[in-house]
């Protein structure tokens, strides 16, 4: 058994979507004990800003220069993929959208011709779980409601232009115990935080069983 695991967040101690995915990942290890894991960490080691950019100069232009490092990255990032079995994503909400270095990581992958737009869906089906999490409050009825701009997203590319059958764990106003403004939030974010581990547990153990089955 082979599980890919993404995380994003720019903080080490204290980030939530990595804690989040630590429980996915702890279930599903509990489960499949010999299991192998390859992690790529952007928040640590972000991708290079300009490979996406030559890697497509490349493929349009043939006077541009070469970009076969970029082509390389693109191959190994693909491979990471379609090795494994089964996914846990871990990513933050930042300024209301993506962090800069998954948008990085999902365009370069968008140009690998099986797991691009145009190839063969290589993924689809294979089970994963997103581990999200936001600073704020977005639900129905709160003043930034659709302020969210990287969930809706990350489903719409893991889920549907990939197909992978995709679990999602959340939590939010995770910085409710750091900022005064929120403190009368605190319940709630404790109560969000609660369940979004419960959730992340509850979807690593289905996705291992997935797997099993």
């Amino acid at each position: 058994m082979h599980l890919f695991r993404l995380d994003s967040s720019i903080r080490i101690g204290g980030s939530v979507s990595r804690a989040l995915a630590d429980s996915a990942e702890q279930a599903w290890l509990a489960e499949h004990h010999d299991a192998v894991v390859t992690r790529r960490d952007l928040g640590v080691e972000p991708l290079p800003g300009d490979a996406w950019g030559r890697a497509v100069r490349q493929s349009m232009d043939p006077d541009a220069p070469p970009a076969e490092d970029a082509t390389a990255l693109i191959t190994r990032l693909g491979e990471e993929l379609l090795s494994a079995d089964a996914f846990v994503f871990a990513v933050p909400l930042y300024n209301w959208n993506l962090p800069t270095q998954v948008k990085g990581w999902i365009d370069l992958l968008m140009l690998h011709p099986r797991i691009g737009p145009y190839g063969d869906r290589p993924l689809a089906g294979r089970p994963a779980v997103l581990a999200f999490s936001r600073g704020g409050g977005y639900g129905a009825g709160t003043p930034k409601e659709g302020w969210d701009h990287a969930s809706p997203y990350l489903k719409r590319i893991l889920g549907e232009v990939w197909g992978l059958d995709l679990h999602v764990a959340e939590a939010e106003l995770t910085l409710a115990d750091t900022n005064p403004a929120m403190e009368a939030l605190r319940g709630l974010a404790a109560e969000s935080l609660k369940l979004g581990h419960e959730s992340a547990a509850a979807h690593g153990l289905r996705v291992a069983t997935l797997v099993r089955a």
